[in-house]
């Protein structure tokens, strides 16, 4: 088959061990993205199979329908709302679904609560210009950090992730209060946290508040101005899920006003994201590229599903397939 691995930003798939499972095939690796669905499509075109790196690239049914080879996208991860799965039926292209690891997102929030409370960046930063004990020229900016243990983690969302945050919160000494739906309260009240008595009290009592929500209808935009305004001016609130949880500017307003005073984010809404994001202006925000899941063991447990997924179909066992009724109609 021909196949495209899309996105490969750092060009590390082909160092991955089970890169090798698709040896016998005509691979291509793509490290940038295409500029526009034309252009995207006029690249895609030659291939049998895709395999895509979690939500990188999106696939409307407009792109699908230019796509007159293609008969599986193999995909790291799950489907999360940016393959059009009906549109991919209609035209016989199977989607394989993968699975993933909650540690890699888990161990990078708890390194962003940490380095974001005790400024450890800025402080290395200017460390190497000369400064000493100076996390920043600006009077206003060159606060003290400040640690964990007595202060109250909120976490919105208790699933894989959000349960071993909460887990590194109380070995490190601090309150963990939960929101979620009321199956993931009565989890956090058995695993020794506490349920958050209201939506308000979460954003009210958060001295850390960290999202861990699926991005779906339901929750898009879910987090709104004014929860924010309900925070601490001290608070620092921690996004690596989905940037899309947010209501569209309420994050940098919210700052801007000063509650919270400080963010950590790992997911943007356009991504990459360009380095003349507002959001990078803001001298409180700590920012990385979307890291959560972008780790060596992680790539080895999403890719080695996708291509064993891939291997399957080629030999005509298809497996782990999201809309079967696509098989047969290429």
């Amino acid at each position: 088959m021909r196949i495209a691995v899309l996105d490969d930003y750092q060009d590390a798939v082909r160092g991955l061990q089970c890169f090798r499972l698709l040896d016998g095939h005509e691979v291509k690796v793509f490290t940038h993205p295409a500029r526009g669905l034309g252009q995207l499509a006029a690249r895609l075109a030659p291939f049998d199979a895709l395999v895509l790196i979690r939500e990188r690239t999106a696939f409307p049914a407009a792109l699908l329908a230019r796509l007159p080879n293609l008969k599986l996208i193999s995909q790291t991860g799950k489907v999360s709302g940016h393959v059009d799965v009906a549109a991919a039926t209609g035209h016989g292209i199977a989607i394989a679904e993968g699975i993933g690891s909650p540690v890699a997102p888990s161990e990078l929030t708890w390194a962003l609560i940490m380095a974001a409370s005790r400024k450890i960046v800025p402080y290395a930063s200017n460390l190497k210009d000369g400064l000493w004990q100076t996390a920043s020229v600006n009077p206003v900016l060159n606060g003290l950090g400040r640690s964990l243990r007595g202060r109250t983690l909120a976490i919105w969302g208790y699933g894989k992730i959000g349960q071993l945050v909460a887990g590194y919160a109380r070995a490190f000494g601090m309150r963990v209060l939960v929101w979620g739906s009321e199956g993931s309260r009565q989890q956090a009240v058995a695993d020794g946290c506490e349920a958050a008595a209201s939506r308000e009290a979460l954003f009210a009592q958060a001295d850390v508040l960290t999202l861990h929500l699926r991005l779906g209808e339901a929750t898009r935009g879910i987090v709104k101005a004014e929860d924010f305004a309900r925070m601490k001016p001290d608070a620092l609130f921690v996004n690596t899920s989905r940037a899309e949880l947010v209501e569209d500017g309420a994050l940098e307003q919210a700052l801007r006003a000063g509650r919270p005073g400080h963010a950590a984010l790992d997911v943007f809404t356009n991504e990459p994201l360009k380095p003349d994001s507002p959001l990078l202006r803001i001298p409180t925000v700590l920012a990385t590229p979307h890291l959560g899941y972008v780790e060596q063991d992680s790539y080895e447990i999403y890719f080695q599903t996708a291509f064993e997924n891939l291997v399957r179909f080629a030999a005509g066992q298809p497996d782990n397939i999201l809309n079967p009724e696509a098989l047969g109609k290429r």
